[in-house]
């Protein structure tokens, strides 16, 4: 398999050397030259494997340049259960009669990221070997919260490669910032950045596009790479689970082989949900994909408009990881619907940078509104979610899977589709414990340290503690770095030249 920048430049690569580089010179992503294609029977023959075995399966034909050995060994060392608590890796949970939840938190970080987090370090150290690269390579890291952590865990103290993790400065919740601070590790360095996260995503994305700084590095022995969703490396992995959801429904009799399902993700970088177009691609029955937004609703807007504006006053909510504004894998989407037309994503892209807006025509916006469907849900929306599902099901949402939970009834009630659902969840509602327990209350909780109310969340909806956000109470806060967004260049040269 061959991949390509989304704007046309630079010399088509192999995955791993697309998973090494991260992205492409010319400031594009890269997209796989052709997308493989799954029949129904092989849709079908993924039923009866494990999380593992239906990895490699849909791994195989993107990474042509990893041998079935390879690739068995990258998974198997990234979903197992000393990382993973439960067999299933993400388990689908029956809600009712046709709605179900994708839990992707069962990992090590208790949030999605996890599930491709866990195994781009496989493959990059692998990559690195295959394309006889000799730097050390320096990962570099934007976070609006889930990202951050499962790159530090899964990068810490892996031979030849460093991580670096810009984060915004009261942009995350509270246990997201503890799980990053205490980070331990050799190669590990967190930062926060005085602003938001598009604040942080621009700075690393301008540390990428300048020449004079990656002049310096390369002298230095360092190349950059990028863990963030922008590498096709930790994208792939992403379209495993909604394969692999499906197939666990046809093993539980939910469904029939073939039967179309609806997705509905909470999403703010557009990875998560892209990697579902990716499997709709590749044959898997998705009838329409639910791209559920909170009150930072650019990609609602554009999806209704095909109109994409992020002039527009920053939100900070309650569901952090979805506060963006800039929303980086948009660019493949653009890629796939124009046509694989690199000109004109290239044009979209500058007048984004430039003028801080871009509009596709009506034929690529049809496109999209065949597949999409889009809502955004304000946090008091989220908040009576979380609560009225509590209290009708006896499941609870985090605020993330909670904007994904209302959209769905918003898309049900107008469009009448009763299509069976998977709503993707992203996180771990301990890892929120303060929104969770104030909206089941209906009333904010005494002022207790973070530990405090995981037992108080825990004794509430008798779900056990994950082992990890337990742990974080007797660890030492190891990073106390802040800058602002205009340093975060010679912060990370000062902070290499220093390694």
């Amino acid at each position: 398999m061959i991949y390509n920048s989304t704007r046309g430049g630079g010399t088509p690569v192999s995955a791993a050397q697309a998973i090494v580089k991260g992205i492409s010179a010319d400031g594009g992503l890269y997209v796989p030259e052709t997308i493989p294609r799954f029949t129904t029977a092989e849709v079908a023959g993924l039923v009866p494997l494990t999380y593992q075995q239906r990895a490699i399966a849909i791994l195989r034909p993107f990474l042509t340049d990893y041998s079935e050995a390879e690739l068995s060994q990258c998974v198997g060392a990234a979903y197992n259960q000393l990382k993973f608590d439960t067999p299933a890796v993400a388990p689908v949970v029956r809600v009712d009669e046709n709605r179900h939840v994708l839990e992707l938190w069962h990992g090590p970080t208790s949030a999605f990221k996890d599930m491709a987090l866990q195994l781009l370090p496989q493959l990059l150290s692998l990559a690195l070997t295959k394309t006889q690269e000799s730097a050390e390579i320096v990962i570099l890291v934007a976070t609006s919260g889930d990202t951050g952590k499962a790159a530090l865990e899964g990068f810490k103290d892996v031979p030849r490669i460093k991580i670096v993790v810009f984060f915004p400065d009261n942009g995350v919740s509270e246990m997201q910032k503890l799980q990053m601070v205490t980070q331990e590790g050799n190669n590990v360095a967190v930062i926060r950045v005085r602003g938001n996260f598009d604040d942080a995503q621009t700075g690393v994305k301008q540390i990428f596009a300048d020449k004079s700084i990656n002049a310096v590095l390369q002298r230095q022995g360092f190349k950059l790479s990028s863990a963030n969703s922008i590498n096709w490396g930790r994208l792939v992995p992403q379209i495993v689970y909604y394969f692999s959801a499906y197939a666990d429904l046809i093993r539980a009799r939910h469904i029939k082989v073939g039967q179309p399902v609806n997705f509905a993700v909470p999403t703010g970088n557009f990875g998560n949900i892209l990697a579902g177009y990716y499997a709709s691609r590749m044959g898997l029955p998705i009838n329409k994909l639910i791209c559920a937004s909170n009150r930072n609703n650019v990609l609602t807007d554009f999806i209704r408009t095909g109109v994409y504006d992020r002039r527009r006053e920053f939100y900070k909510t309650i569901s952090p990881s979805m506060d963006i504004l800039v929303s980086s894998n948009l660019e493949r989407l653009l890629y796939h619907v124009s046509g694989q037309d690199t000109a004109a994503v290239a044009a979209w892209m500058g007048q984004l940078n430039e003028r801080g807006y871009y509009q596709v025509d009506q034929m690529g916006l049809k496109q999209i509104q065949q597949l999409f469907w889009a809502d955004w849900v304000d946090d008091g929306q989220a908040m009576e979610t979380i609560r009225s599902v509590y209290r009708e099901y006896r499941y609870v949402l985090d605020p993330h899977t909670a904007v994904a939970w209302r959209a769905t009834e918003n898309y049900r009630r107008q469009t009448g589709d009763l299509t069976p659902v998977v709503v993707l969840s992203t996180a771990s509602p301990f890892k929120f414990n303060r929104s969770v327990l104030t909206a089941l209350h209906n009333e904010e909780p005494p002022r207790k340290d973070e530990f405090a109310l995981l037992q108080d969340l825990a004794a509430m909806i008798k779900w056990p503690v994950p082992t990890q956000l337990v742990a974080l109470a007797a660890k030492p806060i190891r990073h106390q770095l802040v800058c602002d967004k205009a340093d975060m260049s010679a912060l990370l040269l000062d902070l290499l030249a220093k390694k």
